[in-house]
Order: C-alpha cells, then sequence, then structure tokens
C-alpha cells in the first residue's frame, strides 16, 4: 500500500465545497438518476447515480482528487 489517505464521509460547508473545488481540484458528483441531473445540477459537476456509485467511482474519479457528493434533491 502507497500513502494514500482515506477520509469517512463528513459533511462540509458551502465554503469549504468551494475551497476543495478550487484549492484541490475536488472532484463534484451528483448522485441523482440521469434524468433529473439533465434538469438541474450545479455546473461542473458530474453524474454519477447512487445506485451505480460503488461500480463507476473507481474507474471515473481520480484517488487523489477529494470527492464531494452531493444529492440535489428538493422534494
Amino acid at each position: 500500500m502507497g500513502s494514500e489517505r482515506l477520509m469517512a464521509p463528513r459533511s462540509i460547508d458551502r465554503d469549504e465545497v468551494r475551497r476543495l473545488l478550487a484549492d484541490e481540484e475536488a472532484h463534484l458528483v451528483e448522485v441523482l438518476p440521469a434524468g433529473e441531473f439533465e434538469e438541474e445540477h450545479i455546473v461542473g459537476a458530474i453524474n454519477i447515480p447512487l445506485k451505480e456509485l460503488d461500480e463507476r467511482a473507481p474507474r471515473e474519479l481520480e484517488r487523489e482528487r477529494p470527492v464531494i457528493v452531493y444529492c440535489n434533491d428538493y422534494q
């Protein structure tokens, strides 16, 4: 094993999201289904539906970059 740094999921505020995107080039991942993502999402976000996250994340996200996962569900 290398010097990988794995962190447990945690809630972050808007300022921390902005900092991670600007300073650490974080991945911004929306986990709603594709149809809902097409209707509305944060600019720059990628869509990996929650049901596909475990399968797709290892091949689509760079391990060296932080990952911000969000669900823009206003129901």
